[in-house]
């Protein structure tokens, strides 16, 4: 599947347009997660969001998601969805992802067995009918673009945990955090990003062209010669951030009071662009070559001396646009191999 660059520019995250709900079961209780496992105390548990406090009374046993993100931190915490969306950017064969695939097989529930999750698609929005008839008793939109209206609604179907930041912006930090405390196994949330964290910080400190390399996130169109830079708290910044990068002063001067999590650039002003890598997102064949045959991306330093980093796979462009607990420990096998050779290349 392929799409513009404007759409995908336009796209918080690229999760946007798969915003999701879940639904299905497994066991005589219609839920395929292990419950019970909550520690005595954990409930009822109280998680602020956008739209308030939602109170979950009792450790839930029929979670639905919105968004692959918030199905991705439940199944990292152990706990299988009765449901979860349909991965209809990026996915794989299964509509779903490698991460996924293997979490599910791992807890017993994998596709086509009797505890697997349920699927729908929802791109063109929340169905609510579908969620309602699933009767569950918790919903998680932590990670999500859920507006107040749908936040309403969805809480009259269950407890619904609304976005703890607007329009796909939570970071999955705080999207484990929440779930973690939705679920009851707030101590199983805090070591597992404590370990996320610290395998990430490890890249920087056993590499040393990774700690001190600054670097651009952004999307460089090869169709229309356009250039956008994602802000500092958008997904793909932080991602490069953890590794023990520093964001190059350019984009965190002209991005400092931005709403939006990314801003255009002028192609003329390409040369201004200093850093050591370049991050963008490509279409599949694209090769670094392309960018450094294009005579206006030429002149961004990173591209001229071969420090752009691609993910031409929309696989691997999922694996940190839409970063989730569940999928960044795949990306630190499958891309940070290449972030590390390429920052060994440019700064030696």
């Amino acid at each position: 599947m392929q799409l513009s660059r404007r759409a995908l520019v336009a796209l918080s995250l690229l999760a946007a347009p798969a915003l999701a709900s879940c639904s299905g079961g497994a066991d005589e209780t219609g839920t395929g997660q292990t419950g019970g496992d909550a520690p005595e105390g954990a409930f009822p548990a109280t998680v602020p969001h956008l739209y308030g406090e939602t109170v979950v009374e009792a450790e839930p046993m029929r979670i639905v998601t919105v968004s692959w993100v918030n199905a991705d931190t439940v199944l990292a915490l152990d706990l299988v969805p009765v449901g979860m969306p349909a991965v209809t950017w990026g996915g794989n064969d299964n509509a779903s992802t490698d991460w996924i695939d293997a979490k599910l097989e791992e807890l017993g529930a994998g596709w086509g067995g009797e505890n697997a999750p349920t699927q729908y698609d929802e791109s063109d929005g929340l169905n609510y009918d579908e969620m309602a008839a699933l009767t569950p008793d918790l919903i998680i939109a932590a990670y999500s673009g859920v507006t107040q209206e749908e936040y309403d609604q969805l809480s009259r179907i269950a407890p619904t945990i609304g976005p703890i930041a607007a329009n796909y912006t939570t970071s999955w930090e705080d999207a484990l955090t929440a779930i973690g405390t939705a679920t009851g196994r707030s101590a199983e949330a805090t070591a597992l990003a404590e370990q996320i964290t610290a395998d990430l910080a490890a890249v920087g400190e056993e590499n040393p062209a990774v700690a001190g390399a600054t670097f651009i996130a952004g999307t460089l169109g090869l169709a229309d010669d356009s250039i956008s830079l994602y802000a500092g708290g958008d997904t793909r910044p932080r991602f490069f951030t953890a590794l023990g990068m520093t964001q190059a002063e350019v984009v965190t001067e002209n991005t400092e009071g931005e709403d939006s999590f990314y801003i255009e650039w002028s192609a003329e002003r390409a040369d201004e662009l200093d850093s050591d890598l370049f991050y963008t997102w490509a279409e599949a064949g694209t090769t670094v070559e392309d960018f450094r045959d294009n005579p206006l991306f030429a002149q961004i330093p990173a591209v001229a001396a071969g420090g752009v980093v691609l993910t031409d796979d929309d696989h691997l462009t999922l694996s940190i646009s839409a970063a989730s607990a569940l999928s960044l420990p795949w990306a630190l096998e499958n891309f940070v191999p290449t972030v590390v050779e390429t920052a060994q290349t440019v700064r030696g």
